[in-house]
Protein backbone atom coordinates (compact mmCIF):
# COMPACT_ATOMS: atom_id res chain seq x y z
CA UNK A 1 0.00 0.00 0.00
CA UNK A 2 1.27 3.56 -0.39
CA UNK A 3 0.00 7.10 1.07
CA UNK A 4 -0.05 9.32 -1.60
CA UNK A 5 -0.19 13.40 -0.54
CA UNK A 6 -0.94 15.81 -2.51
CA UNK A 7 -0.85 19.63 -2.09
CA UNK A 8 -2.76 22.21 -4.66
CA UNK A 9 -1.94 25.92 -4.61
CA UNK A 10 -3.43 28.97 -5.91
CA UNK A 11 -6.65 27.99 -5.95
CA UNK A 12 -9.13 31.32 -5.52
CA UNK A 13 -9.94 31.22 -1.72
CA UNK A 14 -13.47 30.82 -1.48
CA UNK A 15 -13.43 27.76 -3.64
CA UNK A 16 -11.58 25.27 -1.25
CA UNK A 17 -14.16 24.78 0.85
CA UNK A 18 -16.43 23.96 -1.14
CA UNK A 19 -13.91 21.98 -3.55
CA UNK A 20 -12.12 19.96 -0.39
CA UNK A 21 -15.99 18.93 0.41
CA UNK A 22 -17.08 17.77 -2.88
CA UNK A 23 -13.70 15.78 -3.83
CA UNK A 24 -13.83 14.00 -0.33
CA UNK A 25 -17.35 12.74 -1.29
CA UNK A 26 -16.14 12.73 -5.31
CA UNK A 27 -13.19 9.75 -3.70
CA UNK A 28 -15.44 7.98 -1.44
CA UNK A 29 -18.66 7.45 -4.09
CA UNK A 30 -16.54 7.39 -7.36
CA UNK A 31 -12.66 6.30 -6.76
CA UNK A 32 -13.33 3.46 -4.55
CA UNK A 33 -9.92 2.35 -5.83
CA UNK A 34 -8.26 4.70 -3.21
CA UNK A 35 -9.03 4.10 0.81
CA UNK A 36 -8.78 6.59 3.88
CA UNK A 37 -9.12 9.56 1.14
CA UNK A 38 -8.99 13.06 3.24
CA UNK A 39 -8.81 16.52 1.57
CA UNK A 40 -8.95 19.57 3.70
CA UNK A 41 -8.87 23.24 2.94
CA UNK A 42 -6.30 24.77 4.98
CA UNK A 43 -7.35 28.96 3.66
CA UNK A 44 -4.38 28.66 0.91
CA UNK A 45 -3.54 25.19 0.13
CA UNK A 46 -6.11 21.91 -0.84
CA UNK A 47 -4.72 18.84 0.97
CA UNK A 48 -5.49 15.34 -0.85
CA UNK A 49 -4.17 12.29 1.44
CA UNK A 50 -4.68 8.83 -0.31
CA UNK A 51 -4.30 5.22 0.36
CA UNK A 52 -3.73 2.62 -2.45
CA UNK A 53 -2.00 0.01 -3.48
CA UNK A 54 -1.07 0.69 -7.15
CA UNK A 55 0.42 3.92 -7.01
CA UNK A 56 3.97 4.13 -6.14
CA UNK A 57 4.61 7.44 -7.63
CA UNK A 58 1.45 9.45 -7.10
CA UNK A 59 1.48 10.50 -10.26
CA UNK A 60 -2.41 8.26 -11.04
CA UNK A 61 -3.47 9.87 -7.57
CA UNK A 62 -2.30 13.26 -8.91
CA UNK A 63 -3.87 13.12 -12.45
CA UNK A 64 -7.24 12.01 -10.51
CA UNK A 65 -7.49 15.32 -7.98
CA UNK A 66 -6.48 17.47 -11.00
CA UNK A 67 -9.75 15.88 -12.89
CA UNK A 68 -11.68 16.88 -9.23
CA UNK A 69 -10.57 20.24 -9.40
CA UNK A 70 -11.33 20.77 -12.93
CA UNK A 71 -14.75 19.46 -12.47
CA UNK A 72 -15.37 21.10 -8.81
CA UNK A 73 -13.69 24.38 -8.94
CA UNK A 74 -15.39 26.89 -11.53
CA UNK A 75 -12.49 28.83 -11.84
CA UNK A 76 -8.92 27.11 -10.97
CA UNK A 77 -7.09 29.87 -12.36
CA UNK A 78 -3.22 29.58 -11.95
CA UNK A 79 -3.49 26.45 -9.81
CA UNK A 80 -0.80 24.08 -9.45
CA UNK A 81 -0.55 20.06 -7.85
CA UNK A 82 2.34 18.74 -6.70
CA UNK A 83 3.17 15.42 -4.63
CA UNK A 84 4.10 16.19 -1.77
CA UNK A 85 5.10 12.55 -0.65
CA UNK A 86 4.73 8.80 -1.29
CA UNK A 87 5.03 6.68 1.70
CA UNK A 88 5.22 3.09 1.39
CA UNK A 89 2.82 1.21 4.26
CA UNK A 90 4.12 -1.67 5.93
CA UNK A 91 1.44 -3.65 5.99
CA UNK A 92 -2.25 -3.56 4.87
CA UNK A 93 -3.87 -1.75 8.08
CA UNK A 94 -2.22 1.19 6.57
CA UNK A 95 -0.44 2.44 10.21
CA UNK A 96 3.26 1.12 9.53
CA UNK A 97 5.31 3.18 7.33
CA UNK A 98 7.76 1.38 5.68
Amino acid sequence: MFRVTLVCTDLPPTSGEAAALDITREFAEHRTWHSRVTCEWDGTCLTLVSENDFDDTGQATLDEFADCITAYVSDPGESRIAIASVSELGNDDGNDDA
